[in-house]
């Protein structure tokens, strides 16, 4: 028993030492390159690798290019397309035709009035109508019994300046009647009010039974119509960047509902008054809208100057971009690579990158910064 006990025992040992030659003759097929693997080196943006021959380098070359400035704004109205819609007659508002944000045609009903005033103005222009009827007869009189020798020219010249003044009279009447909306041969107490032009309808201050007009309690506007056609964006620029903008320059318009849209505007006014709390001027840019422009849309303008400077260019591949912000790699000594912030800029043919700050044309990159980011453990997130 004792024998068989002890032969199983060195059956066991021979066993294992066989595995564990097995074990340590392994290895990788041929032609198959090692992971890399990535070590932290308690620096944020510095890594190390085992195997830096992995990550090939490039020199960034240079690029002769317009420098461009990117600002933030907003599309707002051109306030010399902004019409108020008011009644001239006072009174209450019966009905309203039309409402905030529906486009109006020139000519529009927009609402009626019912007004005290249109009473008053016809009354006025009736006995006008009738002074001028009585005086014109009696300039005619006048005119007759002079001609007989029956009155002296003193009272001809009486009665006509009468008959005159009773023609001016009956003109101011209809005129005003004509300024309430009011025909003189169909008269009524609602006044209509009609779109002054074609446009959207911006703000709406009256509601049914409300007071309208110039002359009683509430905002005299009824309505505010802005023609789109053409409006304006509106963008901050710090003071550092002013001397860069000229009047007349043009500038290329991109919106953040649309990215694949580029227009094109013109600077047509420079502020003269800066903030003082954020140090910037409202720069404005006239812009024919294609239709897609609402007010209040946020927008990026580019301007580009007329003079030429020099950039980094670098293939696409070597800019990471993380966080909203864009990264490259550039080699640091041995086998380490440190992560510095750029700004990149335009892409150019070959599926390369400008790059506008944070690199010098002839430094080494990192061609592929995505894979050595990613690869093995990342160092940051």
């Amino acid at each position: 028993m004792k024998r068989r006990f002890l032969f199983l025992f060195a059956i066991s040992l021979a066993v294992l030492a066989f595995l564990s030659a097995c074990k340590k003759d392994s290895s990788p097929a041929d032609g198959a390159p090692p992971t890399p693997q990535i070590v932290s080196t308690g620096d944020m943006s510095l890594v190390s690798v085992d195997q830096p021959a992995q990550f090939p380098l490039v020199a960034a070359e240079q690029v002769e290019a317009a420098s461009e400035l990117n600002v933030t704004g907003s599309v707002f109205p051109d306030i010399a397309r902004e019409i108020p819609v008011i009644s001239l007659a006072n009174g209450r508002v019966v009905d309203i035709k039309a409402r905030l944000d529906d486009f109006v045609h020139k000519g529009d009903l927009l609402l009626k009035v019912q007004s005290p005033d249109v009473s008053g103005a016809y009354n006025i222009y009736l006995k006008a109508a009738n002074d001028e009827r009585m005086n014109n007869l009696a300039y005619l009189r006048a005119k007759d019994l002079f001609e007989h020798g029956a009155v002296s020219q003193a009272a001809l010249e009486q009665a006509e300046d009468a008959g005159k003044d009773a023609q001016a009279d009956l003109a101011a009447a209809e005129e005003q009647l004509k300024v309430l909306g009011v025909d003189k041969d169909h008269p009524s107490s609602i006044v209509n009010v009609y779109a002054p032009i074609s446009g959207v309808i911006v703000a709406q201050n009256v509601t049914t039974a409300a007071a309208a007009g110039v002359s009683l309690s509430g905002s005299a506007t009824a309505f505010t119509i802005a023609d789109l056609s053409s409006v304006w964006i509106v963008c901050d620029v710090y003071e550092n960047d002013i001397p860069r903008i000229k009047l007349g320059q043009t500038a290329r318009i991109r919106l953040n509902a649309y990215p694949d849209r580029v227009l094109t505007g013109r600077v047509s006014d420079i502020g003269p008054v800066l903030d003082p709390s954020i140090r910037t001027a409202k720069v404005r840019i006239e812009i024919p809208n294609p239709g897609i422009l609402k007010l209040g849309m946020f927008v990026t303008a580019t301007f580009q100057s007329a003079t030429r400077e020099s950039h980094a260019v670098v293939p696409a591949s070597a800019i990471l971009h993380l966080h909203d912000r864009d990264w490259v790699y550039l080699p640091a000594g041995g086998n380490q690579f440190k992560r510095v912030e750029i700004r990149a800029g335009n892409m150019l043919g070959g599926n390369r990158q400008e790059v506008l700050s944070g690199l010098q044309p002839g430094q080494q990159v990192v061609t592929n910064a995505l894979l050595l980011e990613t690869a093995g453990n990342p160092v940051t997130q």
